[in-house]
C-alpha cells in the first residue's frame, strides 16, 4: 500500500482557494494530512515550488487513431460532415503508414499521449467489443463504464446495440451515454437534437461530442436536460472551420468539457488543446476564457460528464488519488496549468500510484525498488528535456518498435523524449 505525503506544495482544487499545504495519500485514496496515523508515511517536500492539481480528464479521444500527421480537407476547403474525412483518411499516407502498426501499438501510443500531458482518465470512443480487452493494459485509466452511439444520423457507424438500448443501459447503470452530435451541417446533423427527442433520449446521462451546428434552442434544451458537451476546438476548426457555440453554452449553463479528438484531426494532446481552445475563444469572441474555467472544464466538469464526480476531479479526502504536480512557473496556479508544457510535469499519480515522475519521487515506492535498476518492477527511465524521469511501462521501447515497423525515424509530437535508437 502506498502511504505518502506531498508536503509544502500549493494545493489547487476546483471551487477552493489555492493554498500552500500538504496532500496525503493512503492506498488509492486521498487522506487528510498530518496526525500520528501518518508517522510512517513517506514525506516528499516540494519546498513551495510546485503546484498540486487533480490530474486532467480528456472527455473525447479515439485511441486507435492517434497517429500523425493529421488528415484533413484540401487547402481552402472544409467538410460538410465527417464522412468525406473518413474517406480521405483511408486514402492517406498517414493511414497507410499507421497500418504497419498493430492495434496494441496504437493503443499503447495513445496511453502515453495521455500520460505525458497529465491525463489519467480518458474515454476511448469506440465500441466495447473493440477495446474491452486492451483498455486495462494501458498505463492510464480509459473508462469502461460507458454506453455509446457513433452519432444520431442515418449514416452513423451503428456502434453498440442501438441508440435506445445503449441509452437505457446507461441510465440503468448510472453511466454516461456518449455520442458524436451535430458533427456537420447537413440536414440530419442540424436536426440531431430533434431526432434524439423523438426517441426520448435527452437527459443528464448524455455526453455529446462536437455539437458544431446546434441552434440556440438546442443549446437551451441541452442545458435544461443537464447533458454535457465535449468541446474539441482544434479538430472542429481543422475539419469544418467552425466550432461549437461555447460562449452560448456557458451562458445557458451547459456542463462543457474539453476533448482532443484523435490526433488524426485533433491537437497533439490535452495540454496543446487547452492552449488552442483559449486562443480560439479569444479570436471568436474578443474576450478571455479564464484559466480557472478551463481548469474546471478539464477536471470537475469532465468528472461530472463521466458520472464519476464522487471519485475524481477534485483533491479531497476520500477521492481517488489522481494527482498532477507541475513546476511553478506562474504565481497564478490556473495560469500555470493552462500554460504548462509536457516538460513541466514533475509527477503524475493514478489512484495513489505514481505512474510518471522525476526520480526523487521514487522514495514513494520504498521497498518496491529493484536493487538492479533502482526502479519499481514494470517501470523504465527516460529523459525529458534535461530531466531523468521514471515512467510506467516502456514507452522508449514502444517508440523504437514503431520506428522499426514503419522503417524510418518517425517523430510523434506527443512523445516528449528521444529513445536510444535500436537499428533505425
Amino acid at each position: 500500500m502506498f502511504e505518502y505525503t506531498l508536503a509544502n506544495g500549493v494545493v489547487v482544487s476546483p471551487g477552493k482557494k489555492a493554498h500552500t499545504g500538504d496532500l496525503g495519500v493512503k492506498g488509492e485514496k486521498i487522506v487528510s494530512p498530518g496526525g500520528s496515523a501518518q508517522s510512517a508515511f513517506v514525506k516528499i517536500d516540494l519546498k513551495g515550488k510546485s503546484f498540486i492539481y487533480p490530474s486532467l480528464i480528456n472527455t473525447h479521444d479515439h485511441l486507435q487513431g492517434n497517429y500523425r500527421p493529421p488528415v484533413g480537407p484540401k487547402d481552402g476547403n472544409f467538410y460538410l460532415t465527417w464522412l468525406p474525412w473518413d474517406q480521405d483518411l483511408k486514402a492517406s499516407k498517414t493511414f497507410a503508414e499507421r497500418s504497419n502498426l498493430s492495434r496494441e501499438d496504437l493503443y499503447a501510443l495513445s496511453g502515453y499521449k495521455c500520460l505525458f500531458s497529465g491525463v489519467t482518465t480518458v474515454n476511448d470512443h469506440f465500441p466495447h467489443q473493440l477495446n474491452c480487452q486492451i483498455l486495462p493494459t494501458l498505463p492510464i485509466r480509459a473508462i469502461q463504464e460507458y454506453c455509446l452511439a457513433h452519432e444520431s444520423t442515418s449514416y452513423d457507424l451503428k456502434w453498440g446495440d442501438g441508440v435506445e438500448i445503449e441509452h437505457k443501459r446507461a441510465v440503468e447503470n448510472n453511466w454516461p451515454f456518449i455520442t458524436h452530435l451535430s458533427e456537420g451541417f447537413d440536414s440530419e446533423s442540424m436536426h440531431s437534437i430533434e431526432a434524439l427527442e423523438r426517441i426520448n433520449i435527452l437527459n443528464d446521462n448524455c455526453l455529446f461530442i462536437h455539437c458544431i451546428s446546434l441552434s440556440d434552442e438546442d443549446i437551451n434544451k441541452i442545458a435544461k436536460a443537464g447533458a454535457s458537451v465535449s468541446w474539441c476546438g482544434f479538430s472542429n476548426m481543422f475539419m469544418f472551420n467552425v466550432t461549437a457555440k461555447v460562449r452560448k453554452m456557458f451562458k445557458a449553463g451547459v456542463n462543457v468539457t474539453i476533448g482532443t479528438d484523435s490526433s488524426a484531426t485533433g491537437s497533439a494532446n490535452l495540454l496543446a488543446e487547452i492552449k488552442y481552445d483559449r486562443e480560439l475563444y479569444q479570436k471568436l469572441y474578443g474576450e478571455d476564457l479564464p484559466a480557472e474555467k478551463i481548469f474546471e472544464m478539464a477536471t470537475v466538469n469532465a468528472a461530472k460528464a463521466f458520472r464519476m464526480q464522487d471519485r475524481i476531479g477534485r483533491l479531497e479526502e476520500g477521492m481517488l488519488g489522481d494527482i498532477l504536480v507541475l513546476k511553478a512557473k506562474d504565481d497564478n496556479p490556473h495560469e500555470n496549468l493552462v500554460n504548462a508544457d509536457m516538460k513541466d510535469i514533475e509527477l503524475l499519480v493514478l489512484a495513489g500510484q505514481p505512474i510518471y515522475g522525476e526520480l526523487h519521487f521514487l522514495d514513494i515506492f520504498k521497498e518496491k525498488l529493484s536493487a538492479q535498476t533502482g526502479l519499481p518492477e514494470g517501470y523504465t527511465q527516460i529523459k525529458v528535456g534535461n530531466k531523468a524521469m521514471f515512467v510506467k511501462g516502456d514507452p522508449a521501447g514502444l517508440y523504437n518498435e514503431v520506428r522499426r515497423k514503419i522503417g524510418f525515424k518517425k517523430v510523434l509530437d506527443y512523445l516528449p523524449f528521444e529513445p536510444v535508437q535500436e537499428g533505425v
